[in-house]
């Protein structure tokens, strides 16, 4: 990173200068329309806490006529939410859910033993210019939950915990934090939070969560005398006493994720996740197989007619 040559960097003394463990530049990737940045999972770290998965997308513009189009596609061993900002999304699922994703809400869908969704923009919307920007991750499911039915949850934005002090707002997405809990069910130690920081207002991370970890949105943070910019996943030792002040002229907007490290490494192909690549592998063929009626997958009813097909490698 680079000092801003109009500061004066502020040198972090004693072990302050190893709170932070990992930074994490995400990678970035052009699907035409917007670009998306993943941070997760990285050369630096597969996890942390349950997150395995972390993609920033956009912020993007879409002129008229124009939206996202995710087709149906699988997934096993994984929970999914995407938190948006701006814009919105049409979610369809083969457990039969279809709900608008829209700013502030949470759509929280468990794969389990495996799950087809699509994400798309809606007709109505595209008779417009409109805007998209938010963030998916997906969680790993603890080894004794990778098997578990799928189900689909959504929660509003009113339902969402909102914990405001001086210069700061939090609003609790997913687990406990603060003191506060999130209405999603969980199946693993986690906290996942969107963080506004006014310019000059301190934040203090809470050390109750082994592992944790903020990424960088908008605006300017400075922890222990380094300054970050947006597009940046940090990551801290457990139990270190972490402050995030914002010293941007503008607000820093953040999100605060982490959990209880989980009880061993997990192996990715394409949208699957599992602790076993036997079941990776039949969730593979399975899919390539397109059974459909009879088999592991059923696509979401009323978004039938296409999918994804899985790579080749």
């Amino acid at each position: 990173m680079s000092w801003n040559p109009a500061l004066d960097p502020v040198c972090p003394e004693g072990d302050e200068v190893d709170r932070i463990a990992f930074e994490i530049v995400p990678r970035a990737r052009d699907l035409g329309d917007f670009e998306v940045r993943r941070a997760l999972p990285s050369v630096q770290r597969q996890m942390v806490g349950p997150f395995i998965f972390f993609d920033q997308a956009g912020p993007a513009e879409f002129l008229t006529g124009q939206g996202v189009d995710v087709r149906p596609h699988p997934h096993i061993g994984l929970g999914t939410v995407t938190y948006l900002y701006r814009g919105e999304f049409f979610h369809r699922d083969s457990t039969g859910a279809a709900q608008v994703v829209e700013p502030g809400a949470v759509n929280w869908m468990i794969a389990g033993k495996g799950v087809t969704h699509s994400e798309r923009t809606r007709p109505a919307t595209r008779k417009g210019p409109h805007e998209l920007f938010g963030v998916q991750t997906w969680m790993a499911l603890p080894e004794d939950q990778e098997d578990r039915a799928p189900s689909f949850a959504h929660h509003g934005k009113q339902s969402l915990p909102v914990i405001e002090a001086e210069g700061k707002q939090v609003r609790l997405i997913l687990g406990t934090l603060y003191g506060q809990q999130a209405p999603a069910e969980m199946l693993s130690e986690t906290f996942y939070a969107d963080a506004l920081i006014q310019p000059g207002a301190v934040l203090p991370l809470p050390n109750e969560h082994e592992d944790r970890g903020i990424y960088i949105l908008e605006g300017e943070v400075e922890i222990s005398g380094r300054r970050f910019a947006p597009g940046r996943m940090l990551v801290f030792r457990p139990g270190d006493p972490i402050d995030v002040k914002s010293v941007g002229r503008l607000p820093a907007r953040i999100m605060m994720l982490g959990g209880a490290t989980m009880e061993g490494p997990r192996h990715i192909w394409w949208n699957f996740v599992s602790s076993s690549k036997e079941k990776i592998e039949e969730a593979k063929e399975a899919w390539r197989r397109g059974d459909f009626r009879d088999g592991l997958f059923s696509l979401p009813p009323g978004d039938d007619f296409e999918y994804i097909d899985a790579p080749e490698r």
